[in-house]
């Protein structure tokens, strides 16, 4: 479904991303893991639409996105959780939702994402900027829901939440694999991430330098050194 070649980015003249390759297959769930500033949320808004790019390409379903906007990636299936969560603070949980169908257009009913977080259900007429971290990433993950994606992009899923919402937010994330959504996560929590993928990447310095079967990273001594502190 997605398949990113040789892609490179940069920052002014500073060099973000070098020659990164990496693929995600229909249904799978894939983690990308590293260290803070390695180049992760550069890659994800590179293959949103956001981050230009200066080397490579990003394929969707075989087409070359080169050319499309950030909204026309959207309007394909392409949808982004951002880091950070950036929920709309003065609106309503549920006007956040609908903002999340707006651009393609869905109809979609929002029983089935309230029914998923049963906190936005009790919240729903409450401003979003009164939610706890954790609610407002369920709202953050629900909003994108709305959109109806075809491929789902996690960025830091865990970021400053208490282990037990943690534990909460990756229990979702592996339901919504089972049901079938495709999912490219980035996530510092290494051990969380690769818990819930099929397939990982590491990634350093704007460079893969290693990937495999999830399970087989958990297991890898370079891995537990560098990402598990064993």
């Amino acid at each position: 479904m997605l398949d990113v070649v040789d892609l490179g980015s940069r920052y002014g003249r500073i060099p973000a991303l070098r020659g990164v390759a990496l693929r995600v297959e229909p249904g799978e769930l894939v983690a990308l893991v590293g260290a803070n500033g390695a180049g992760k949320t550069t890659l994800l808004r590179a293959i949103s639409g956001v981050q230009p790019v200066c080397a490579g390409m990003v394929r969707f379903d075989g087409k070359d996105l080169a050319r499309l906007t950030a909204r026309q990636r959207v309007q394909m299936g392409i949808v982004q959780v951002p880091e950070g969560r950036q929920v709309f603070g003065p609106l309503s949980v549920e006007d956040n939702l609908l903002l999340g169908a707006f651009a393609r257009g869905s109809r979609n009913s929002l029983d089935p994402v309230l029914a998923m977080f049963p906190a936005l259900q009790k919240k729903r007429h409450q401003p979003a900027g009164t939610l706890s971290g954790g609610q407002q990433q369920m709202l953050a993950i629900g909003r994108a829901l709305m959109a109806e994606p075809r491929l789902l992009l996690l960025d830091e899923p865990s970021m400053g939440l208490a282990p037990q919402l943690v534990a909460e937010i990756f229990g979702q994330i592996a339901a919504l694999k089972t049901r079938g959504t495709t999912i490219l996560l980035v996530d510092q929590n290494a051990r969380a991430a690769l818990g819930v993928a099929d397939r990982g990447y590491v990634m350093e310095t704007g460079q893969i330098v290693l990937d495999g079967e999830a399970g087989a990273l958990l297991r890898d001594p370079l891995v537990q050194q560098a990402y598990l502190g064993l």
